[in-house]
């Protein structure tokens, strides 16, 4: 199966047909279904933070591109918004008590711990987080 991009309107009500457009495409290229269940979940994180966060004057778009790779499938989310790259926040505490912890980043903790690769660039005007998972069980 070829490269598959689509673009959406960047806001939470748009979030379910984000997350069903990666979902059945990933499964169509044959994503274990535990390992869909990791990547719908990463998919709506990231794309509630796209949708929150990136642009000023919203509601902006949000570029989905899903590609096959000899071992892995890959998911590509871009947008136009303010540069921002999560994977430069802090980790969390995760062990502290809940009313010590600080607010925020537990979304891309969550990404990074059940993904095989997570990474962020800013290609010109374009925020790009690529995330992507071997095709197995994990």
């Amino acid at each position: 199966m070829e490269a598959v991009e689509k673009t959406f309107v960047a806001s939470l009500e748009e979030i379910p047909n984000i997350v069903g457009f990666v979902s059945e495409t990933a499964a169509a290229m044959g994503v274990h279904p535990k390992r869909l269940m990791h990547i719908e979940l990463a998919v709506e994180e990231a794309v509630a933070n796209i949708c929150s966060y990136a642009y000023e004057i919203p509601p902006g778009e949000v570029t989905v591109k899903i590609a096959q790779e000899s071992t892995m499938v890959r998911i590509e989310m871009s947008d136009t918004g303010v540069p921002f790259d999560p994977l430069a926040m802090e980790t969390p505490d995760i062990k502290s008590e809940l009313e010590k912890r600080q607010v925020g980043g537990l979304g891309i903790f969550l990404i990074r711990r059940m993904l095989d690769e997570v990474h962020y660039s800013r290609i010109g005007e374009r925020n790009i987080l690529s995330l992507a998972v071997h095709y197995g069980e994990k």
